[in-house]
């Protein structure tokens, strides 16, 4: 699939892993519409890279959603719908009851899976309409094995993983034209994991990889330690959970 002309939807693309996709996008020569809830984020990416296209938007809330959309189709239409957004709630994920749990964990799902979902078929007749389109959701190494201390956070991206496949197996039994990739990073260096120690990639690399991928049509682009955990949790799930929850982390489950 080539990227050079097309216009290209980023969904929490102010920071870490949007702005730099929008980055990479617009080197290769697409147009990029980039979204965000913060006014003053989009404003400096903006300032940063005057190319974009950026609008205020909250994919969690539906008449944010229904908005956004009507001011995409407003510019002219997009050929690629990246679900990039996500969040990661602390208080949700030791999937433990408290004060918040149940409240913030439905605020997590909304954003990483049903709100995929909604902005999936707000957008999807338009993708439809053009001859080369795409759909990319960003999942990750979570959705195969899940993390002891980000419990409803793996969760939403088991989801996501499960729809993207189906979504993708449905348009090809309705030969449509629209594909629909899905990315699956491992820990990356971004403002959601600055607290977090051990190994992780950057935006760059993630990103990189990602625009290969979609370069040569390879709809599941497995990154970095996402291709070893694949692999050892279908040969041997036990030490791949052991991998991805040392026994450090239950240290923070007693606190």
């Amino acid at each position: 699939m080539q990227l050079k002309g097309k216009t290209i939807l980023i969904t929490g693309g102010t920071a870490g892993i949007g702005l730099e996709a929008a980055k990479q996008f617009l080197d290769h020569g697409a147009k990029v519409i980039i979204t965000g809830r913060d006014q003053s984020k989009l404003e400096q990416a903006k300032k940063t890279y005057p190319a974009l296209t950026a609008i205020k938007s909250d994919i969690a809330d539906e008449a944010d959603s229904i908005s956004l959309f009507n001011q995409v189709k407003e510019l002219g239409g997009i050929d690629i719908l990246y679900n990039n957004a996500g969040v990661m709630i602390a208080s949700t994920n030791m999937g433990l009851a408290n004060d918040r749990h149940l409240t913030e964990a439905l605020y997590e799902m909304n954003v990483n899976y049903t709100g995929v979902i909604r902005l999936n078929n707000l957008f999807m007749e338009m993708l439809k309409s053009r001859k080369e389109s795409a759909i990319i959701n960003t999942t990750s190494l979570l959705a195969y094995v899940p993390s002891t201390t980000d419990a409803t956070y793996s969760a939403s991206k088991v989801a996501l993983r499960f729809y993207t496949e189906t979504l993708r197996k449905h348009l090809e039994i309705l030969n449509s034209t629209v594909k629909v990739f899905e990315l699956l990073p491992p820990v990356v260096s971004t403002e959601m994991t600055a607290s977090r120690k051990g190994k992780k990639i950057t935006p760059e690399v993630l990103v990189s990889q990602l625009i290969k991928g979609i370069l040569k049509d390879k709809l599941t682009i497995r990154v970095g330690d996402t291709k070893i955990i694949y692999m050892l949790n279908r040969l041997f799930p036990k030490l791949a959970f052991n991998l991805v929850n040392p026994k450090t982390t239950y240290a923070s489950l007693k606190q």
